[in-house]
């Protein structure tokens, strides 16, 4: 019995020790505790991945087109490749919804200052240049007074992306031109719906954030393609570094241009890039704007909304499809229609856009004479409905006799209807002649026998 006791008891003890080695360390709960962080941790990258998927799933417009090449997806709510010298898109996703721009704003701002002023135009930065600027925005650190030239404002709003130097571009552009900063912006708006944009609203010239500031891909790729009209831009953002140098007005700035794909010391480094900008705000995620020239093949990549570290990847990624997919071809010489006497190459296009797999002779075109009878045209290519390249051309003297031959009936014609029209009317008015003059009669005869009556009445009395 007493043994039974004993061994019962050991055992009571046992248990009772294997309790306290429990809670007396704490190991074990504190490595539990970890594990339910890391699955706590993993679930947040699992729902970041699950956002990113759905995002790079989102629908491609322009894989829609019927024998169009397959274009990819991206890491941003909107991308588009434009062709900068016809206008044809490539790629399209999204490319006319609303979103912010930030930074990118300053390629419209660059414009505008280059068909408005002079590079040795003074600028000075006044209080509302700086009044509004925030920690952590971008900056060279101008100071109210500071008179730099616009030349210099231009390196720092493009290269270092300083927000004080695009607003001063903005009010000394507008003051040198007879007017203000709201001068400037209207120029800003203008010129985008110039240029085709009809989705966007600037209103500021350095692209913080603001309800009523935002754009689209297409007008954006609109804007960068007039920009390789100006090569001063080219100069301006293909410089890697840049020093404004004291003087009795300004202390010396600087700094650096920011588009790594600029930059051949960057990983992110693209061969064919030849200009650009970058932005960046917590509601605008990453925005990029990049021009490209391969082979005389030039392009613009914009990307809107896109998170953070895939705007560099997406733009490369579009790039190359557009080199790999679509070949630049020139009219002249594909052209066949009896139509067309001349391409002018001069006058700017003269070429389509290829997709791969798609002959010249796939092509519809659409022959739009000039308004003003010059004998002059525009032709434009499509394919599946979708522009792929623009031409001018001289008439050829078949469809100018055929058309001429074809106005003067129509004017024949007209002349001829004209002509009865006339013979009608004066016919119409004759006969109302008529019928005043016999009207007139009527009354001269009767007021003649109203007189012999009373006449005869007189001499009865």
């Amino acid at each position: 019995m007493r043994r039974i006791f004993s061994i019962v008891l050991l055992f009571i003890l046992l248990l009772a020790g294997a309790g306290r080695d429990v809670y007396a360390t704490g190991v074990d709960g504190q490595e539990a505790g970890q594990e339910t962080d890391q699955e706590e941790e993993l679930t947040e990258k699992e729902k970041r991945e699950q956002m990113l998927k759905e995002i790079y799933d989102m629908p491609v417009q322009s894989n829609e087109i019927k024998g169009w090449p397959k274009g990819p997806g991206t890491y941003g709510d909107s991308a588009i490749v434009m062709d900068a010298g016809t206008g044809a898109i490539l790629y399209a996703k999204n490319i006319d919804e609303h979103f912010y721009p930030a930074s990118i704003t300053k390629v419209l701002t660059a414009l505008v200052a280059l068909e408005n002023g002079k590079f040795e135009d003074p600028v000075v930065v006044s209080e509302d240049c700086v009044s509004f600027l925030e920690p952590g925005d971008s900056s060279i650190g101008l100071k109210k007074g500071n008179e730099i030239t616009l030349e210099q404002a231009l390196y720092a709003t493009l290269l270092a992306s300083a927000n004080e130097a695009a607003y001063a571009v903005g009010e000394n552009v507008g003051k040198n031109a007879g007017h203000d900063y709201a001068w400037f912006l209207e120029q800003m708006n203008e010129r985008c719906r110039e240029l085709g944009g009809t989705n966007s609203n600037f209103a500021n010239t350095n692209g913080l954030p603001d309800p009523d500031h935002y754009t689209c891909a297409r007008d954006m790729a609109l804007i960068g393609s007039e920009m390789f009209k100006y090569p001063e831009f080219f100069k301006i953002v293909q410089t890697m570094q840049y020093e404004i140098p004291a003087s009795d007005t300004c202390q010396q700035h600087i700094f650096q241009q920011k588009h790594k794909m600029l930059n051949e010391s960057s990983g992110e480094y693209y061969k064919y890039a030849v200009g650009g900008k970058t932005g960046y705000t917590p509601d605008a995620l990453n925005t990029l704007i990049t021009m490209a020239d391969k082979d005389g093949m030039q392009l613009v990549c914009v990307v809107l909304h896109t998170q953070s570290g895939h705007h560099y990847g997406d733009t490369r990624k579009l790039f190359d499809y557009g080199y790999k997919n679509f070949t630049k071809t020139p009219v002249e010489g594909n052209e066949t229609s009896q139509d067309v006497g001349e391409i002018l190459e001069e006058e700017g296009g003269g070429y389509v856009l290829l997709p791969k797999g798609v002959e010249f002779a796939d092509l519809e075109m659409e022959l739009v004479p000039d308004d003003a009878n010059d004998g002059k045209a525009t032709l434009n290519y499509t394919y599946e409905g979708t522009l792929v390249g623009k031409a001018r051309a001289k008439l050829s003297d078949q469809y100018i006799n055929e058309h001429k031959a074809k106005i003067e009936k129509l004017d024949t014609g007209a002349d001829d209807r004209d002509g009865q029209d006339r013979g009608m009317v004066e016919k119409i008015v004759l006969a109302g002649l008529c019928v005043v003059w016999v009207v007139l009669v009527i009354l001269f005869v009767r007021t003649i026998l109203k007189r012999k009556r009373r006449r005869k009445q007189h001499r009865r009395h």
